[in-house]
């Protein structure tokens, strides 16, 4: 998938923006705070039919106006054309359209346009507690099965139940309770089903990656963890239900799932270094976008890389921009405060590229220059 061209208006500092884009590399330089990821972001907009950031909206317009409008045109490897816009007015519903025909539901609208976003937020993986773990599997899987986004709703919708029975003050209905957890059940086979499928296949190339950036330095490791491994996940969510019933809500089931993140044998949350925890974080996303490239209907995704760079070595640095500036990768925006990375990846690159600048939100773009 090719994203040809671009028209923003009020999104966070971005004021007014209309840009055509190269197939395969585009480059956004700026200083900090300058709006880089903002554009970035806008372009995953157009993916998720949200931001990558926040899931209100109205966070994402620009202050004191009252709309924002996201028009992507696409081109598909088939060589047909596609038009997507999101756009919302301040007090009413977003709309996402697709060829000027509104979605009945947004969640049909995951895994057209294919995506991975890497940003120096996604340490949280590794930092962060097991709900940043999840939305990493979630987000890769929901863009290529549906099925899987149809059981997490469902099941989303059983926890919610089964939680606010399980808060009320006076004895809850024995068989509500055991309707709703008959639902996370099935619902939650399916979910663990999925993602253990996901991670034996994406596990084996997130090291091979690791390694080639590290220059086999060090081992890494993904280990799922999920109460799915208990046993009949039935079993496991109504085995502790007086407990339950004490703290208020589901302790068991699937929406406790984690990934278990190592490094030499050791948890990368402790023992990692900042340069070896970007790395780990790097080539996870990766993994992602060749899993992806590889089951999303042959549909190359849009690579998004923000400010990857940054407390890196010059070594790994160097493997980094061998690896994004082959032939595996399809169109790719990349920003950085400065040209140094940028050019020795227009240097390793035979392909056609794009500059553009980037200054308290309006971005230019440069006239081709030698590198």
């Amino acid at each position: 998938m090719i994203l040809d061209k671009i028209s923003i208006i009020n999104y966070k500092n971005i004021q007014a923006a209309n840009l055509s884009f190269s197939p395969k590399i585009n480059c956004f330089i700026g200083n900090n705070g300058e709006g880089k990821t903002n554009l970035l972001d806008a372009i995953y907009y157009l993916s998720f039919c949200h931001s990558s950031f926040t899931n209100i909206d109205s966070q994402v317009m620009m202050h004191d106006q009252d709309f924002f409008m996201i028009e992507g045109d696409y081109m598909t490897e088939h060589g047909d054309h596609e038009n997507i816009y999101a756009g919302m007015k301040k007090g009413r519903g977003k709309h996402i359209r697709r060829n000027k025909k509104d979605y009945r539901k947004f969640s049909l609208h995951i895994g057209l346009v294919p995506l991975i976003f890497v940003a120096p937020s996604d340490n949280i993986l590794v930092d962060g507690g097991g709900e940043e773990r999840r939305k990493l599997m979630d987000v890769v899987i929901s863009q290529y099965d549906r099925v899987y986004i149809d059981a997490m709703n469902r099941y989303n919708k059983a926890l919610q139940q089964r939680n606010a029975l399980l808060k009320m003050e006076e004895e809850p209905d024995a068989t509500l309770l055991d309707l709703w957890e008959h639902e996370m059940a099935e619902q939650g086979e399916t979910i663990y089903q999925k993602r253990e499928e996901f991670l034996s296949r994406l596990v084996p190339v997130f090291q091979e990656i690791y390694s080639h950036i590290s220059n086999s330095k060090e081992i890494v490791s993904l280990r799922y963890v999920s109460h799915g491994q208990r046993g009949t996940l039935l079993d496991v969510i109504q085995r502790d239900r007086l407990k339950d019933r004490a703290v208020g809500y589901s302790l068991h089931g699937i929406h406790r799932d984690d990934l278990e993140m190592l490094i030499d044998g050791y948890p990368m949350k402790k023992e990692g270094s900042q340069g070896q925890t970007k790395t780990f974080v790097l080539a996870l996303k990766l993994a992602q976008f060749d899993f992806l490239r590889r089951t999303s209907s042959n549909t190359t995704p849009l690579l998004l890389l923000d400010d990857i760079f940054d407390k890196l070595d010059s070594n790994r640095v160097e493997q980094i921009v061998e690896l994004v500036s082959g032939d595996n990768f399809g169109q790719i925006f990349i920003t950085d405060t400065n040209r140094e990375h940028l050019d020795k990846i227009l240097r390793h690159s035979q392909h056609n590229y794009k500059l553009f600048d980037v200054n308290h939100g309006e971005i230019t773009e440069r006239r081709t220059e030698n590198v």
